[in-house]
């Protein structure tokens, strides 16, 4: 039975160039639409588009962004969202940071110090940091920023070195590359239990980013610091999320490396956001139980927000936490908003074959992003 579009044809009528021509067309077509394609009848996010991210809400109702100055009014508004949700951070004068170092240990190449820093007022965050001996030396170095995963036993720990899965001690692994890591506990975990509402937050997501914040004050403060070049974040899993939000509120941020960290709300676990409703994370996300489309802020627009910063995204092919193909919309929708900045190259997503995993090509392979933009230690 002949194809439709070819009824008025024989397979030896149809000219071979015309053929060529039309598939080129097609191939093209599809590589343009698809961004749009990919996004088509979802709900809209505040009233604008979830994936043409270029709209925004301007003097004249609903605009179409031409310039990076347009797209900052969506910034905003979408960083006002995911504020209205976490809730607000400290303002106004910060406090001491009041170092102390718990222990010391000799990893080799670098040093290994458990210590404790002051974000608030009474607010005590316990972190690793990791030093490498050329940097003490003085030869300083870039700093980043490690953010653990999911662990309740070891913590922070695990991105050191000290236990937990494997393909998750990217600090121990940067710091013997020649980088100064640190490595803040997250809230509700392992060991570090703070009072949230005693110190004034509304979520652990939003003590987690303080204390992130605070700690790249942190490290502005070292000698051994190479500050000026800016830092980078890495994280997976849950570090891979708090990764994204941290850099979204602090342009110190250079490099972003989030690995299985994010899908839309839309698609995460078919729009049953449940598992983000914790104390630990985003207990104001309980009124959108059941209306994920109601959620004013997704990551279509966290990551639209780090342009043009460099972003890269590891998204496994059998991520059961965060869809893979999820990923691909986002960033689609994403790139345009890089492209104001002429910067759609600086967002880079990738999909190794596996599992809720880290594995080391992707790995080793974000690490040449931090050594190519904050430069080798």
């Amino acid at each position: 039975m002949a194809h439709p579009l070819h009824s008025n044809f024989s397979q030896a009528q149809v000219p071979t160039r015309f053929t060529t021509h039309c598939v080129a067309i097609i191939a093209l077509s599809v590589f343009f639409l698809s961004p749009f394609l990919l996004g088509a009848g979802l709900p809209p996010l505040r009233g604008l588009s979830r994936t043409d991210l270029l709209e925004f809400h301007g003097a004249k109702g609903v605009e179409n962004a031409r310039t990076s100055k347009n797209w900052e009014m969506r910034r905003k508004e979408g960083i006002e969202g995911f504020l209205g949700i976490i809730g607000a951070l400290p303002s106004g004068a910060r406090c001491a940071l009041d170092l102390k170092i718990e222990t010391e240990t000799d990893c080799g190449s670098y040093v290994r110090r458990l210590i404790s820093y002051q974000s608030t007022e009474g607010g005590r965050v316990p972190a690793y940091l990791c030093v490498p001996k050329a940097a003490l030396g003085g030869r300083p170095a870039p700093g980043v920023l490690c953010l653990h995963p999911t662990d309740n036993l070891v913590g922070h720990g695990v991105v050191v070195g000290l236990g937990g899965k494997a393909n998750r001690q990217y600090a121990a692994e940067l710091a013997e590359r020649g980088f100064v890591t640190l490595s803040p506990s997250y809230p509700h975990l392992a060991e570090y239990k703070p009072d949230l509402k005693k110190l004034g937050f509304a979520s652990g997501t939003a003590k987690a980013v303080w204390d992130n914040i605070r700690g790249l004050d942190l490290l502005e403060t070292f000698p051994f610091v190479r500050k000026e070049v800016g830092f980078a974040t890495i994280g997976h899993s849950l570090g891979g999320h708090n990764s994204i939000f941290t850099a979204v509120l602090d342009a110190r941020l250079k490099v972003v490396v989030s690995s299985c960290g994010f899908d839309s709300f839309l698609d995460y676990y078919g729009g049953d956001i449940k598992g983000w409703v914790q104390e630990r994370y985003m207990p104001g996300l309980a009124s959108f139980l059941g209306k994920p489309q109601d959620v004013p802020f997704d990551f279509y627009e966290l990551i639209a927000a780090l342009a043009p910063r460099f972003v890269f995204v590891n998204a496994p092919l059998a991520d059961a936490n965060f869809k893979a193909d999820s990923v691909d919309r986002i960033a689609a929708a994403a790139r345009p908003v890089f492209g104001l900045y002429q910067a759609e190259e600086r967002l880079r997503v990738v999909h190794p074959d596996s599992t809720h995993d880290f594995p080391n090509a992707e790995r080793f392979e974000s690490y040449q992003l931090i050594e190519q933009v904050l430069g080798r230690p």
